[in-house]
């Protein structure tokens, strides 16, 4: 359920951090050395800083508009998927062509455009003809800054974060079609896959690296030890295997049999084994494990009965408040804590008031009798 990182990705991300650090950096000492040598110090860094941060902004914006990704329509492309956008070199192209066509001798009127936007924005900087050329300058260095941090964050960020989120909600739509088909189980854990893909949840299932070598290969792609339990899981009713059998195979040792024993328990609660279970709950051999067990628990909530359920309100809750048990805000306090509400809703549920012979159950309401 964790998600691969790229190695030297977290170098990456420091060096352009870096880099955008100093662009801005110097921009802003620039800035501050200018406003030293004015009369008025104050006003001048105060406007200056509103006039890069105007400009930083319009350049971002812009920045953030050619970077938006756009949705892959090809055939054989993976559906949701995002591509780069082109919007950036088709109007390179546009401008080189306009440039060539028109010539260079259109752009003198650049400079007195530059001139006349430092001369409306040096006031704000103190006046002074000094202050007429920083003010474009200051201008056209946020904007452009602006403009390459806007695209590179929606560039790089973007397109994973759109990924990520078409990903949550085809896991929240399975599992709302496992949850209308009976599948609790499955449904649940589609859901806590989705949150660890929104980042609402922590990964604390992450599977130790030997149990690859442990589980049976999977059939289907990408394989895993998640892609063995699901299948497992839904093949359990299908099974040939007895409840002792299933009990069999969860004593045997290995955690890869332990797991593959929960995943029978999980498709099949008629397999389930309530010592096994709590056995998994309370010493697992890794949080994935754990994870499972818990997965198989929720399984048994409607066979339980009220001895058997108070076992597991313990167990979990010993977890819960164990420091070296369940972690806060994992996927595991999730799933316990939705255990802990159904049982608790379980057990305040009334019981039918008993009636005495001959008497009906509207004359023993209190509405029959008239009270």
């Amino acid at each position: 359920m964790a998600k691969v990182r790229r190695p030297g990705g977290s170098t990456l991300r420091t060096a352009q951090r870096g880099a955008a650090g100093t662009l801005a950096g110097t921009g802003l000492t620039g800035l501050l050395l200018f406003s030293l040598g004015r009369d008025q110090v104050w006003q001048a860094l105060g406007g200056g800083l509103v006039v890069a941060g105007a400009s930083a902004v319009l350049g971002g914006g812009l920045g953030f508009l050619f970077g938006v990704p756009r949705v892959r329509g090809g055939s054989g492309e993976p559906q949701g998927s995002y591509a780069p956008n082109t919007n950036l070199e088709q109007v390179s192209d546009w401008l080189t062509k306009v440039l060539l066509g028109v010539g260079l001798t259109q752009l003198g009127s650049l400079g007195e455009r530059l001139h006349d936007l430092g001369s409306a924005l040096a006031p704000v900087l103190g006046g002074g003809d000094a202050a007429v050329p920083f003010a474009a300058a200051l201008v056209l260095y946020f904007l452009v800054f602006g403009f390459l941090a806007g695209w590179l964050v929606t560039r790089l960020a973007l397109p994973r974060a759109l990924n990520d989120a078409d990903q949550a909600l085809d896991l929240f739509l399975a599992g709302q079609d496992r949850d209308r088909h009976g599948d609790k189980v499955g449904a649940d854990d589609l859901r806590v896959r989705a949150m660890q893909q929104l980042g609402l949840l922590g990964g604390s299932a992450d599977h130790p690296a030997a149990l690859a070598a442990q589980l049976p290969p999977s059939s289907g792609s990408p394989s895993g030890p998640e892609t063995v339990v699901a299948e497992v899981r839904s093949t359990a009713k299908r099974s040939a295997l007895t409840a002792d059998q299933v009990r069999a195979l969860f004593t045997d040792g290995s955690e890869g049999r332990r797991i593959q024993a929960l995943a029978l328990m999980q498709g099949d609660p008629t397999l389930a084994d309530l010592e096994s279970v709590l056995d998994a709950i309370l010493h697992p051999r890794s949080g994935f494990e754990q994870y499972h067990a818990l997965l198989a628990a929720r399984g048994l909530l409607s066979r339980l009965p009220a001895a058997d359920a108070q076992r597991l309100r313990d167990a979990v809750t010993a977890q819960l408040v164990d420091p070296q048990g369940i972690p806060y805000g994992s996927d595991r306090s999730w799933l316990a804590e939705k255990i802990l509400s159904r049982l608790q809703a379980v057990a305040f549920v009334p019981a039918p008031a008993p009636t005495s012979p001959g008497t009906s159950a509207s004359s023993a309401s209190p509405a029959g009798s008239g009270s």
